[in-house]
């Protein structure tokens, strides 16, 4: 290889490794907020949910409210995956997108049929190629996710949910542990009695048992409480915001998850560059080395033929 084509490659590789870094730290500033907002909604999730069984309690047995109605028979399951609008992520995104179709695959091959929800374009763009039809399609909204987001999609699974159209809703997403290690999660939305959302609870079905994860003490006596209007009219009100809760505490989950796997990939990119710059630099000097070599014999050469 030419001495101009190498300095021209090791340009070039400095340049991507300047891009990667510079990505690296956006992704690495986003991921902090993305953190601080998971952070400040645990209490205000785990105060729905231990509202939300307290009036199940209260209410005595199953209300009879077509949300908590349990269809006779498993027909047709919603699949709702979580994915980014970006890509340069690593693994995020087909992760999720291989999860949810070995899902699908395992309810199709027991006779169920499948409908399809994907929030963030690579989830949508990925069922597409795949010949999926996606029955709703959330984006545009993934590297900031707002509540009127989780609202919409919350809407839209209910509806079909009651309407009959969906007898189980389930919601794949990546969990965020930390920068490093995102875990990918399949979680039962609905029905609610088998629901396992909301910091890895155990849905209405066993709303009688503690609530570790709501940050409260309720192993001593609860406090009396009157309900006005009746137990069953709050929870009518309550259900719609804990299925609301659950998706928006998954968008932000994604989130998290999408920054801290940019910031790795970015991370693990700019220390190829650099390693491929090293290489292409040695290679550079052993070339240049050469061609000082090859000078200095012709130089010899010329002046002993004049000897």
């Amino acid at each position: 290889m030419a001495l101009k084509d190498v300095k021209s490659r090791i340009s070039s590789v400095k340049n991507i490794q300047k891009i990667t870094r510079a990505m690296e730290m956006v992704a690495a500033a986003r991921l902090r907020r993305a953190e601080q907002r998971i952070e400040a909604l645990r209490p205000y999730a785990g105060a729905i949910r231990r509202m939300t069984r307290q009036a199940a309690e209260a209410a005595g047995n199953v209300p009879n409210l077509p949300i908590l109605n349990e269809h006779e028979a498993e027909n047709t399951v919603g699949i709702l995956l979580v994915t980014g609008d970006r890509g340069l992520a690593g693994a995020f995104n087909s992760q999720i997108v291989r999860a949810g179709l070995r899902a699908g695959a395992e309810y199709e091959g027991d006779g169920k049929s499948t409908m399809w929800f994907a929030s963030g374009r690579r989830g949508v763009s990925s069922l597409a190629f795949r010949g999926r039809e996606t029955r709703g399609a959330y984006t545009g909204f993934t590297d900031r996710p707002a509540y009127a987001n989780a609202r919409e999609i919350a809407a839209d699974l209910m509806a079909a949910y009651v309407d009959g159209e969906l007898d189980r809703v389930e919601i794949v997403y990546n969990r965020y542990v930390s920068p490093l290690t995102q875990e990918v999660t399949r979680e039962t939305l609905l029905p609610l009695q088998q629901a396992t959302i909301l910091e890895g609870g155990e849905g209405l079905a066993g709303r009688a048992g503690g609530d570790e994860d709501d940050g409260a003490d309720d192993s001593g006596k609860h406090a009396l409480v009157e309900y006005e209007p009746d137990p069953d009219a709050i929870l009518e009100r309550l259900i719609p915001s804990y299925v609301e809760i659950s998706i928006f505490r998954a968008l932000l989950e994604s989130t998290a998850s999408e920054h801290g796997a940019r910031m790795t990939a970015m991370r693990n990119a700019s220390e190829n560059a650099g390693e491929i710059i090293k290489d292409l630099t040695l290679e550079f000097n052993r070339e240049r080395q050469a061609a000082i070599t090859q000078e200095i014999m012709e130089v010899v050469a010329g002046a002993e033929s004049l000897v």
